[in-house]
C-alpha cells in the first residue's frame, strides 16, 4: 500500500477515535529498532495503543497484523511508556480501514 493510502486511513481512523471521545495522544510514535505506533490514545483513563490496518477488503487487512508485527507493537509500547514515564491501564487495538467501513477492534492479542 502507498504512504498515501496509508495516511488517508490514519486520517480516517482517527477522526473514527474522535468521534468515539477517544483523545489523540500521538500518531506515528517510532522507537527506534522497535517499530511505531500508528496511533496513542486514551479514553477512560486506559491508553489504546492502535495499529491501523488498511485494504480494499477487510479480511486481507485484519491478516496484515500478525504475531511478528503484534511483538514489535507490544516493544515499542514498553519503550513509550518507559521514556513517558507512564504506569497506566493500556491495551493494544487494531482499527480496520475498508473502502465503505471501519471497525475498531479493542484488546487484541494472537
Amino acid at each position: 500500500m502507498s504512504r498515501q493510502k496509508g495516511d488517508f486511513a490514519e486520517k480516517r481512523a482517527i477522526s473514527f477515535l474522535q468521534d468515539r471521545n477517544f483523545e489523540i495522544i500521538e500518531q506515528n510514535f517510532y522507537a527506534k529498532k522497535l517499530g511505531e505506533i500508528d496511533i496513542i490514545a486514551k479514553k477512560d483513563n486506559t491508553y489504546h495503543f492502535c495499529e491501523v490496518k488498511s485494504s480494499d477488503d477487510y479480511e486481507t487487512a485484519i491478516n496484515n497484523i500478525t504475531p511478528s508485527k503484534l511483538s514489535k507493537i507490544k516493544r515499542s509500547i514498553d519503550y513509550y511508556l518507559q521514556i513517558k514515564k507512564l504506569n497506566v491501564a493500556f491495551c493494544i487495538d487494531a482499527i480496520i480501514v475498508t473502502n465503505n467501513e471501519i471497525e475498531l477492534l479493542e484488546n487484541i492479542t494472537l
